[in-house]
């Protein structure tokens, strides 16, 4: 291991009869089901139909078969799975809450938009993802970014969206992307990814608004007189709220979020054992539900379809990705051996976080480097010391998963949740989206990996 070479592979943190137990077949249902999740949705009518018909139980019959056989045949199996489904409860809580309250929140802006104003559109959209999650940033702002380019609107228009708003600008804080805050859930400080990817995200985020503007500008220049019409309107361009009352239930979800990290250690286990935050999100989502005016709710063609499908899919994923977690955990070192700088990891991580989803992908790699952290590091200091600074090694680590995970997302419709929910939505909106494969050939693999690319080779080369 080259670069990592201060890092000394300790003896298994698991017992040798887990390591003997756990082994790499037990993952294929992991495997099979996201390949399902990716291939299905793009398959004829018939088969298309089928699986969205009986996904819910095709989910639930992986999840519950992986159960069935890993606890009797794993030491500690059922504290795995019972762990994994604590997760998810809070996983789900969180992106059904941010969905939920988003869904009652209409911004209007009245005007036509101009390549600046969609810059400053995005950019803001990339902030307010580290607030509300790229879901719910997704959701908030998907219909009004439609509205102020309709005179002109194209797919470019929905990819970059996607791009920046539904992926990469969530990376600075636990609520802005799924894998991140389950980095949180495992001890992640809450502000150390703002200080660790703060100049990676003003980066990859720059350098995509940068060619959003060049291929939005030349969009523009061909509207001719309606460009015109456009510069004008803009100039006038006012916004207009509605539901603003479900900023305070948004701002309930984001006290939700830090409040275990705000007491004692043992009103913390009480709070995690009964789950009061994920009830308080809850609440609050369906307290927003019930006091939205219905008008709202239709003029955002807002429905329950979208969390329906990601709650299904994701019990299933959470449940048969308990194996695949394991084997990395026991079998770490030896995995490691393979991966030789941060670098490899940003890469191997995105890699799997574009094509089968970013939220295991991140716990998989998460569990892998904890794996290799020095034996006589105890428990519950492990994820400080993997986030320390004073460990530069273990600390560009999960500098370098928490950066794959979330700007891969959106190397593929299946990357990151609010990237189908978006796709859905324009769709609907008659906006002809490129297929699975031409959304990664024309945008993904000659903008977006090219960024990341070099993001790797700025802020992770030196490590190498």
């Amino acid at each position: 291991m080259s670069s990592l070479g201060i890092l000394e592979l300790p003896a298994l943190i698991a017992s040798s009869g887990k390591y003997e137990a756990v082994q790499l077949w037990m993952s294929i249902p992991f495997v099979l089901l996201l390949a399902l999740i990716a291939v299905m949705p793009l398959t004829g009518k018939k088969w298309k139909h089928l699986w969205e018909r009986f996904y819910p139980a095709i989910s639930l019959i992986f999840g519950l078969a992986v159960a069935a056989y890993y606890i009797p045949l794993v030491p500690g199996g059922a504290g795995d799975v019972w762990h994994s489904l604590k997760e998810y409860i809070s996983f789900i809580a969180l992106v059904g809450s941010l969905f939920v309250i988003s869904g009652g929140i209409a911004i209007r802006l009245p005007g036509e938009a101009t390549p600046r104003t969609n810059v400053l559109f995005l950019l803001i959209g990339a902030v307010l993802a580290n607030f509300i999650g790229t879901t719910g940033a997704s959701m908030v702002l998907i219909r009004p970014w439609m509205q102020i380019n309709k005179y002109r609107l194209s797919a470019f228009h929905i990819v970059f969206f996607i791009f920046i708003v539904s992926n990469v600008g969530g990376a600075l804080t636990p609520i802005g992307d799924p894998p991140l805050y389950i980095g949180y859930l495992r001890g992640v400080d809450f502000f150390w990814i703002f200080e660790q990817a703060n100049l990676p995200w003003v980066f990859v985020v720059g350098a995509l608004l940068a060619a959003f503007y060049l291929i939005d500008l030349r969009s523009f220049r061909k509207a001719g007189v309606r460009s015109k019409i456009a510069e004008e309107s803009a100039e006038r361009m006012t916004l207009s709220v509605r539901g603003v009352k479900n900023i305070g239930y948004l701002l309930v979800v984001v006290c939700a979020v830090f409040l275990p990290g705000q007491v004692s250690v043992p009103v913390r286990e009480v709070l995690e054992t009964y789950f009061v935050r994920e009830i308080v999100m809850v609440l609050a989502a369906v307290a927003s539900y019930f006091q939205t005016h219905p008008e709202i709710h239709r003029e955002n063609n807002f429905n329950f379809e979208p969390i329906r499908e990601v709650g299904y899919l994701f019990i299933g994923i959470f449940l048969t990705m308990v194996p695949a977690l394991a084997y990395l955990t026991t079998h770490g070192p030896q995995i490691a051996e393979t991966l030789e700088s941060p670098a490899h990891y940003y890469f191997a991580s995105g890699a799997l976080s574009g094509f089968l989803d970013n939220t295991p992908t991140y716990a998989n790699f998460f569990d892998l480097i904890r794996s290799i952290i020095p034996a006589e590091i105890p428990a519950t200091e492990q994820v400080h010391w993997m986030t320390n600074p004073d460990n530069p090694a273990y600390n560009l680590l999960v500098v370098a998963i928490s950066l794959g995970s979330v700007f891969f997302g959106a190397l593929t419709y299946i990357g990151n949740g609010p990237n189908f929910m978006v796709k859905s939505i324009a769709e609907s909106e008659n906006v002809k989206m490129p297929s699975f494969f031409g959304y990664i050939f024309r945008y993904s693999l000659p903008i977006l990996v090219p960024v990341l690319i070099f993001c790797a080779w700025v802020f992770l080369g030196s490590s190498q």
